[in-house]
């Protein structure tokens, strides 16, 4: 591939790997979904020991990192579509 058709666009049609990683307004979305799993785990030993509580109070937060941090993701994911070019979509299908 030469330097000119780059990225080839001519044959790639869907968004490019790494794109959630190497955007940095990605990572307030992942931390948040990585504090989630986290949260997950705490309430599943809380509950484990018998802390129904805590295994209450530990299940919202997850589900509610979670969804933020998921929610934030898609979003900086649609932002980033929207302003690059739509060459990348094949809206006509194979």
């Amino acid at each position: 591939m030469t330097e000119e058709n780059f990225p080839d666009y001519t044959r790639t049609t869907r968004t490019h790997a790494g794109e959630s990683i190497e955007d940095t307004r990605n990572w307030p979305g992942m931390f948040l979904a990585a504090a989630g799993i986290v949260a997950i785990a705490l309430t599943l030993t809380a509950a484990g020991y018998g802390f129904a509580g805590w295994a209450v109070i530990g299940a919202i937060v997850a589900v509610l990192c979670l969804a933020g941090g998921v929610l934030l993701v898609w979003a900086e994911h649609r932002r980033v579509q929207k302003n690059q070019d739509q060459r990348q979509f094949d809206d006509h299908g194979h």
